[in-house]
């Protein structure tokens, strides 16, 4: 695959609104395990694969466990998660794919259980940002970079 252009380059003010946005979600006071859930699960989901690169390296980085940023992709069946996290993982499952779901009651009700609605509001901003990142990384063919592979002992 090879990347079709820099949209950074392209639209510098396109880009600068979806940073603005992306700035807003880090100060919003959103917990960083959970902007790290919704950004990780989002990019899963729309199989980007610059975003999971660089948000998996993000979530470690801030100290997150291995198991828990490796079965994010696997959530419904792993113990690992809260029951706040798996609220707000249904939620990003649910507005992440809206097309399918309608973002179902049971999701919604799920997690106005465990968050305020101004946390809701703000989750949902999240994931609507990252959703934008995702379409502009897939869409754009954006490559992450190659790490140096682990060598075999």
């Amino acid at each position: 695959m090879q990347a079709r252009f820099n949209f950074a380059k392209a639209a510098p003010e396109a880009y600068k609104a979806v940073a603005a946005l992306e700035q807003y979600v880090q100060s919003s006071g959103l917990e960083r395990r959970f902007i790290h859930l919704i950004k990780l699960r989002a990019s899963q989901i729309n199989g980007c694969a610059y975003c999971v690169d660089m948000h998996v390296k993000e979530a470690r980085h801030d100290g997150l466990g291995e198991q828990w940023i490796n079965l994010i992709c696997a959530w419904k069946e792993s113990p690992v998660y809260d029951a706040r996290e798996r609220a707000l993982l249904g939620w990003v499952d649910a507005v992440t794919k809206i097309a399918e779901t309608g973002a179902p009651d049971a999701d919604f009700e799920a997690l106005k259980a465990h968050f305020s609605e101004e946390e809701i509001t703000k989750i949902t901003v999240a994931i609507g940002t990252i959703n934008v990142w995702n379409r502009l990384a897939v869409g754009f063919r954006s490559q992450h970079p190659i790490d140096q592979p682990a060598k075999a002992a």
